[in-house]
C-alpha cells in the first residue's frame, strides 16, 4: 500500500474520532503518521538472508555466546500499540558464529513487525538457530505493553517476561542456568 493510502486512512481515523484535519495543528498529521507507521513495520520489507548478508564465520569455540539487553521497539498485534523492552540473546556454536550486530538486527527485523511477544521470542530463537546451527538457543525478552498500562487495566509497573529455549538451552539444566545467570546476574 502506498503511503498515500496510508495518509488517507489516517485521515479518515482522526476525522471518525471528531477531530478536524484540517485544523492547523492535524495538517500534515496523515502523512506524518503513515510514514511512521511503515517504519514502525519496516520488518516486512526485510528477510533473515537480507540481513545475515553472509556474516557467518567460522569458530573452533563451543561456548556460550550472549548478548545481552538489545532494546527493541514492537507493536502488538492486538491493539497496534507499542510494546518496548529488551532481548537477550545467547546460543552455542557448533563451529559457525554470527557477525554480532547481525543478532540485534535479526531482534529488529522480527520486532518490527506485527505480533505477540510470545512469538517474537519464538521469531528470534529460530532466526538464530537456523542461521547458526547452533546446538541450543536461548531467548528472553522482558517488556512493558503500553496496550495494557494506557488502557484496559492501565498497570503502570507492570512487564511481560518471555523466554525460548531450543536445543541445549532446553536439554541441559546447567546450560540453562548459565544463561540465566549470565542474564540476570
Amino acid at each position: 500500500m502506498a503511503t498515500e493510502d496510508l495518509a488517507d486512512l489516517y485521515s479518515r481515523i482522526i476525522t471518525g474520532i471528531g477531530e478536524d484535519v484540517t485544523r492547523d495543528g492535524l495538517v500534515k498529521t496523515p502523512d506524518r503518521a503513515a510514514r511512521a507507521f511503515e517504519y514502525l513495520c519496516h520488518g516486512y520489507g526485510q528477510s533473515l538472508d537480507d540481513i545475515v548478508n553472509g556474516a557467518i564465520f567460522e569458530t573452533t569455540n563451543d561456548e556460550m555466546v550472549l548478548v545481552k539487553d538489545i532494546e527493541l521497539y514492537s507493536l502488538c498485534e492486538h491493539h497496534l500499540l507499542p510494546f518496548i523492552g529488551k532481548a537477550h540473546v545467547a546460543y552455542i556454536p557448533t563451529g559457525k558464529v554470527i557477525g554480532l550486530s547481525k543478532i540485534a538486527r535479526i531482534v529488529d527485523m522480527y520486532a518490527r513487525r506485527l505480533q505477540i511477544q510470545e512469538t517474537l521470542t519464538a521469531q528470534i530463537a529460530e532466526a538464530v538457530r537456523s542461521t547458526t546451527d547452533a546446538a541450543g538457543v536461548g531467548v528472553i525478552i522482558e517488556a512493558k505493553h503500553l496496550c495494557m498500562m494506557m488502557r484496559g487495566v492501565e498497570k503502570q509497573n507492570s512487564s511481560m517476561k518471555t523466554s525460548m529455549m531450543l536445543g541445549s538451552f532446553r536439554k541441559d539444566e546447567r546450560t540453562r542456568s548459565e544463561f540465566l545467570k549470565l542474564v540476570h546476574g
